[in-house]
């Protein structure tokens, strides 16, 4: 309900300018006309004094609005992640990129619920992936040159996020593998893909996953940070897992991630060179989606390991058995480097404040973060 309101043409009829109103109730002359405008609601005690003086009462004064039931604004999105698992009504969260709007849904945790810029209305086609969907706006704060979104795997990143928001810009975060973070910056879905599928070789990042993908000298590829990766078990091993070749034992139960994840990787390379067939290992079609989802089953104890960072083993208090050290790069498409809220990303990956608290709260190496390597 709004509240309209008599003041200009009661104050009128008393023979009073907004200024000798003003100083009969104590209060600004701006705050009279900001009260007749209908821009601001007095508190009970200022509306008591106007009907004192006015001779009136308070209810000839403000009177309630009926409101008007607005429509429902509809728009139609690109509509990221696991489609399938989305029902109408799911929260979303809205980014421009390349001229269109891309919505994903917010990752839930803790108790609250994320913010959200519309909510889910129709799914055309259930079970496409990126597919064109209908949804309700909550408004238009989303439509800023402020907000960017960035697809990949890193829990971490929520830390960028915090920094970037202190700074006037927002960070919309996608969680998805990294195979599937560079498809969506090939299709021009994302501003930022973070991915650790290139690997150094004798001391240089191997491109030959990009080749593919991107046309020659498209993107830059920033360094962000250097983990590890590993098994990670229950608090004190109480399977005496010590490597992959235990994976193969009886008793062992395991969760693997999906296809095109940086973990399923080098799991399979790790199995590989043990000479361990993927049969042997019990879970290994078991797929979760997710550093934190498969570490969370193995600190519920659905499942006695699997594979993930340590930065992940260390927030859930879990064991965690090193298998490899692994580079997590930043892509970006070449033309949206001039854009305001990209520039003050990659500044922020340098300042040595940022480096420190990321390498603090994560174990990260950050010492490169920034550093342009292509």
């Amino acid at each position: 309900m709004g509240i309209k309101t008599s003041l200009a043409e009661l104050r009128a009829r008393r023979g009073f300018s907004a200024a000798q109103l003003a100083r009969k109730v104590g209060v600004s002359r701006q705050t009279v006309y900001a009260i007749e405008a209908g821009d601001y609601v007095p508190n009970t005690a200022v509306s008591l004094k106007l009907a004192r003086v006015l001779e009136t009462t308070v209810e000839e004064l403000f009177q309630l609005e009926a409101e008007e039931r607005r429509p429902d604004r509809t728009a139609e999105v690109t509509l990221l992640g696991e489609t399938e698992l989305m029902k109408p009504g799911q929260p979303l969260r809205l980014c421009e990129v390349n001229g269109r709007t891309v919505a994903v849904a917010p990752e839930i945790g803790g108790w609250g619920l994320p913010p959200a810029d519309a909510v889910l209305v129709d799914l055309p086609r259930a079970g496409r992936r990126n597919c064109i969907a209908t949804v309700k706006l909550l408004g238009n704060k989303w439509k800023t040159p402020s907000r960017i979104l960035l697809a990949g795997c890193d829990p971490g990143v929520s830390m960028l996020a915090q920094s970037l928001q202190a700074q006037g810009c927002e960070l919309i975060v996608c969680y998805e593998n990294s195979s599937r973070a560079l498809e969506f910056l090939r299709d021009g879905l994302v501003h930022v893909a973070g991915s650790h599928l290139l690997d150094k070789l004798t001391g240089k990042t191997d491109l030959r996953p990009l080749t593919k993908l991107f046309p020659r000298n498209s993107v830059a590829i920033f360094a962000y940070a250097t983990w590890e990766e590993g098994l990670v078990t229950a608090p004190g091993n109480p399977k005496h897992i010590t490597g992959v070749t235990d994976l193969a034992r009886k008793g062992i139960c395991f969760t693997n991630r999906e296809q095109g994840a940086g973990c399923r990787r080098l799991l399979d390379s790790c199995l590989h060179k043990a000479g361990i067939s993927t049969q042997q290992v019990k879970g290994y079609d078991r797929i979760t989606v997710g550093h934190l989802a498969a570490a969370r089953l193995v600190r519920d104890g659905d499942v006695d390991c699997c594979v993930s960072t340590r930065m992940v083993a260390r927030a859930m208090s879990l064991h965690f058995i090193p298998l490899a050290e692994k580079p997590y790069h930043l892509l970006i498409r070449r033309p949206h480097l001039r854009l305001v809220s990209v520039q003050t990303l990659l500044e922020t990956l340098g300042h040595v404040a940022f480096r420190q608290e990321v390498e603090a709260c994560t174990g990260y190496n950050m010492r490169f973060a920034g550093e342009r390597l292509l």
